[in-house]
């Protein structure tokens, strides 16, 4: 498995091997090992996992946990095809409002890492476009929030062509600059604080 590091301080592809024969094709996406080695340690518990299916045109996001408790991500698209996008959105980070985009497909599939504290969203580009999460906490609707993928001044890559299909809570959702305004945001001293508890090494007796 191969690993990038993204523009977003802390933010991981990981572009797993295929393995394919006549019965088709064999994909492991996530692996401790290389997670290990890109990371710098074990991935958090798996508190939760979700399964979305979108249609093309589907924008969903930006979606960030409140921080603390915060949430880490493992993303993959397990069918179809799209551009999934993460953003630092961590007051004091060296890389704030920068964000970057990864296309996931099967042709050449890939995962992405998104550490505590920063948003994420996704454009579906074709129909059933299925995204596949783990968690490090349980979703709780109360601490989940979301800012405007639409947003002119992060200008995101979710133009298709197409009129975008967003869900009545994100069409409504405030900009980066006004939350940052409002305090809104994740600290990013608090976001790594929280991401080595999840990520420590167990120490052995």
């Amino acid at each position: 498995m191969q690993a990038r590091k993204l523009a977003v301080d802390g933010a991981i592809e990981f572009t797993p091997r295929v393995f394919a024969d006549d019965r088709g094709l064999l994909i492991l996406p996530y692996q401790e090992e290389a997670f290990v080695e890109a990371h710098g340690g074990p991935l958090f518990r798996v508190a939760q996992t979700i399964h979305s299916m979108s249609k093309r045109g589907v924008v969903r996001g930006i979606h960030y946990t409140v921080t603390p408790p915060g949430t880490a991500k493992y993303v993959y698209c397990a069918r179809g095809k799209a551009m999934d996008i993460v953003i630092d959105i961590r007051v004091g980070s060296p890389t704030f409002g920068q964000w970057d985009s990864v296309l996931m497909d099967q042709q050449d599939p890939r995962a992405v890492y998104l550490p505590v504290g920063v948003g994420h969203a996704f454009v579906a580009l074709e129909d059933d476009t299925v995204m596949s999460y783990m968690l490090s906490r349980s979703y709780v609707t109360q601490d989940e929030l979301a800012l405007s993928a639409l947003d002119p001044a992060l200008g995101l890559p979710i133009d298709i062509g197409v009129e975008p299909i967003v869900s009545d809570r994100d069409r409504v959702a405030i900009t980066l600059a006004e939350a940052q305004r409002q305090g809104l945001l994740p600290d990013y001293t608090t976001s790594q604080e929280i991401e080595r508890r999840l990520t420590a090494v167990p120490v052995s007796t």
